[in-house]
């Protein structure tokens, strides 16, 4: 499965992490953009120098690691979409493109499932995601979520549970499903 990962599922850290933890357990394909990316570096700046710097290594290391990862379209297919924040309009042309699935999000509403339905994608809240994939495959999540939390305990230099962890990072069913 492939999926295309919005810039607001790539710009919380631990979401971020988890996503592409699982990503790379073989739970699925991510995609982005490079607008998306761009999208995500420009949010750093809200958490100052250091969150800039941070940001632009993971930067470095998610394109070293997703070299795939990166599509790009032709601007006759922007063209021709709608969505109803014209702002998003390049993230529907990059799931295309890119041939995904689904695109994963937290701003459902700028992303109709009708509109969806009629490029052959669908759309997927990120703990949803997460779960699903889970459902299909406990092990693989919950080691993917036990490495999340065991850097997020190495640099934040305090000792996370995993429900609160992922509560925290917006993935509050995850964390319920992964502590059962």
């Amino acid at each position: 499965m492939k999926a295309l990962l919005d810039t607001c599922v790539i710009y919380p850290t631990v979401m971020r992490e988890m996503l592409l933890e699982v990503a790379k357990a073989g739970g699925f394909q991510p995609l982005w953009s490079a607008r998306i990316l761009e999208e995500w570096q420009r949010a750093a700046i809200k958490l100052g120098p250091d969150g800039v710097a941070q940001a632009a290594g993971e930067l470095v290391m998610l394109k070293r690691d997703w070299p795939r990862s990166e599509v790009t379209w032709p601007a006759s297919l922007e063209a021709r979409l709608w969505l109803p924040d014209p702002a998003d309009v390049h993230v529907l042309a990059a799931a295309i493109a890119g041939h995904a699935d689904a695109i994963v999000t937290v701003n459902a509403k700028d992303f109709p499932r009708g509109v969806l339905a009629e490029e052959g994608l669908s759309r997927a809240d990120p703990d949803a995601f997460l779960v699903g994939l889970y459902a299909a495959q406990p092990d693989m999540v919950a080691g993917a979520a036990e490495r999340v939390l065991a850097r997020a305990n190495a640099f934040s230099g305090q000792i996370w549970e995993m429900r609160r962890l992922l509560k925290k990072a917006r993935l509050p069913r995850m964390g319920k499903a992964l502590t059962r």
